[in-house]
């Protein structure tokens, strides 16, 4: 194709040939169409037609974190591109790879207020890795290329492309450039060897060290090289809510996850630690809890490929700037090295301490009182049944919190949920576009009534392009976590948060219904009996996506819980109990 005429529309559709783009997620209009109509002769891109502009973007952040590959929308100016914002912020929040291509008006309309032009680059800026405005169709090979790539090095992100409707309907003659010209971003994968060999001194001296596991072990690929550190080192490790799986649950090394929900073994872990060896995490507040009561007694070792994360929040004392697979790599090297030589390590009372506290304060649930099913008991069956190859993929509240506890994860990249933006209505799109990455593995769509509404209009699109998910609802009838913290803080007032979608006499909508007027199956399970058979009814059907309404009781609340401004160390395992770490101690 090099050398030849043709439009800058058709240059767009070949540059994402070029760049290997093999599905794109997106919906047509005025100022894209010109992109659409070569799109529709593209035999080697994949165009799914979705039903909202916000199911395109999650949608390409579940592709994207199923396959580690770039994940693309498409979509017009004004309110097309407008509706992708919270995506783009979601997928930038997350560091997932994302390129995300609007259309614009034409060039000498901007700044006239233009039929639905709006100022994406503008409002895209705070929210993206790097945004492009093109004007000139010769520009359009370059910026892609430019596009995937800073997308997807370094700390991925989201990339906005916005393409004037002249541009692509303007000619120019097609070359795919061979270099890339970005002065200024050159991100360096290899740690300095000085800061590997401090960190492993410290790691050596500690008598209670603990690695913090973050998103950025998943988006570097790195869990195979951090499991070797970890194994030489014979330190505990704990994983956080974007970790999930990096290693699996069943290593003995685990901990748990940390956080505001977290396992009171992983919490404490962190709080009683010495050395904190963070990599590919980012401190952030629904770990630490009050920063300035977070870990004080621990020195920090803080990896990660973004400079800009590191010393942010906690203050490292040895900051390496690197790659999550190269850092471990180095560790690990440095590690048998030094210990070749000798073995000075000591963690014996720490292991006690921290097997002890596993042991006592494991994660569970308490049966309902008000004849509902617990939710966590539906969770835990759907994992158990469906097994760790399948993929997880939730919404957002407390069944993304129950998800995260009581799914056991054993391989990378099976769960997928927003955590940085925490954004309803993730889980059925982004499950969708999990699904069209990773099409021969089952995937869950875990979700709750409220975040279900936001975006079910997306199961007309798995439906019309042969996308079986498997969606379980977990119908409390009432926005579960905003209600959780109203029972706790707020005098039990539910202001505004039943939804009417699963107690008493009225269902609103009924899910099963809904599921059959999409074309889809609809399922309901009102009874703990029934669960495992309801489960395994949902497993045999694999020629369109079946929907699960599970009604579960309200009453149900996330368990440990840190409530939102008190330090770590006031860690609740039940409402109003505290464990007593004085005596376990």
């Amino acid at each position: 194709m090099n050398g030849q005429q043709m439009t800058g529309a058709q240059a767009l559709v070949e540059s994402l040939k070029h760049a290997g783009a093999e599905v794109v997620f997106g919906l047509p209009g005025g100022c894209i169409l010109p992109t659409y109509d070569p799109l529709m002769d593209a035999e080697d891109i994949r165009h799914i037609l979705v039903r909202h502009e916000q199911g395109a973007g999650h949608a390409a952040s579940g592709y994207a974190h199923a396959t580690g590959k770039v994940g693309v929308c498409l979509a017009t100016s004004g309110p097309g591109a407008t509706n992708l914002i919270t995506a783009i912020a979601d997928a930038q929040m997350d560091s997932i790879p994302l390129v995300a291509i609007t259309g614009q008006v034409g060039s000498q309309f901007i700044g006239t207020d233009a039929f639905q032009e709006a100022d994406i680059v503008g409002m895209t800026m705070p929210v993206t890795k790097h945004n492009f405005l093109v004007s000139d169709a010769d520009e359009i090979p370059k910026v892609i290329k430019q596009a995937f790539h800073i997308a997807s090095t370094g700390r991925p992100g989201a990339v906005l492309v916005d393409v004037t409707k002249d541009a692509q309907q303007g000619m120019m003659q097609f070359v795919w450039p061979e270099g890339l010209d970005l002065p200024g971003y050159r991100p360096d994968p290899r740690p300095h060897s000085k800061q590997i060999r401090e960190a492993v001194s410290l790691l050596l001296e500690a008598k209670r060290p603990v690695f913090l596991l973050g998103g950025g072990v998943l988006r570097g690929r790195a869990s195979e090289e951090v499991g070797e550190l970890i194994d030489v080192s014979g330190a505990p490790f704990v994983t956080t809510l974007m970790a999930r799986g990096a290693l699996p649950d069943s290593h003995p090394n685990h901990l748990g996850m940390p956080g505001m929900h977290g396992a009171v073994s992983a919490v404490s872990a962190l709080q009683r630690s010495d050395l904190i060896v963070n990599i590919g995490a980012r401190f952030d507040d629904r770990v630490t809890g009050v920063l300035e009561s977070f870990a004080p007694g621990a020195k920090v070792v803080h990896a990660d490929i973004d400079p800009a994360e590191i010393s942010k929040n906690r203050e490292a004392q040895v900051p390496i700037v690197g790659q999550a697979a190269e850092v471990a790599r180095a560790m690990t090297a440095e590690l048998r090295t030094r210990l070749a030589e000798g073995d000075p390590r000591d963690y014996e009372a720490w292991w006690n301490t921290m097997s002890m506290l596993r042991d006592n304060y494991p994660l569970g649930w308490t049966e309902t009182e008000d004849g509902f099913t617990a939710p966590q008991k539906v969770i835990s069956r759907i994992g158990a049944i469906s097994g760790p190859d399948s993929i997880f993929v939730a919404g957002v509240g407390q069944h993304q919190m129950w998800s995260s506890q009581f799914i056991k994860y054993e391989h990378p990249c099976t769960w997928i949920n927003s955590g940085g933006l925490g954004t309803m209505g993730y889980s059925v799109p982004a499950a969708m576009g999990a699904k069209v990455g990773q099409p021969d593995k089952v995937v869950w769509s875990i979700d709750g009534d409220g975040c279900f509404q936001m975006t079910n209009q997306e199961l007309a699109t798995c439906v019309i392009n042969d996308i079986p998910i498997k969606v379980a609802i977990i119908n409390n009838s009432s926005l579960g976590m905003v209600r959780q913290w109203q029972n706790l803080f707020y005098d039990q007032r539910y202001s505004n948060t039943d939804l009417n979608t699963g107690h008493g006499t009225r269902r609103i909508p009924d899910f099963v219904k809904l599921a059959d007027a999409y074309g889809a199956v609809g399922l309901r399970c009102e009874r703990d009996e029934d669960i495992d058979a309801t489960i395994a009814q949902a497993m045999e059907i694999n020629d369109r996506p079946v929907i699960v309404d599970f009604t579960v009781s309200a009453d149900a609340m996330v368990w440990p819980m840190v409530p939102a401004g008190v330090s770590n160390d006031e860690i609740q395992i039940a409402q109003g109990m505290s464990p007593e770490w004085e005596r376990d101690i």
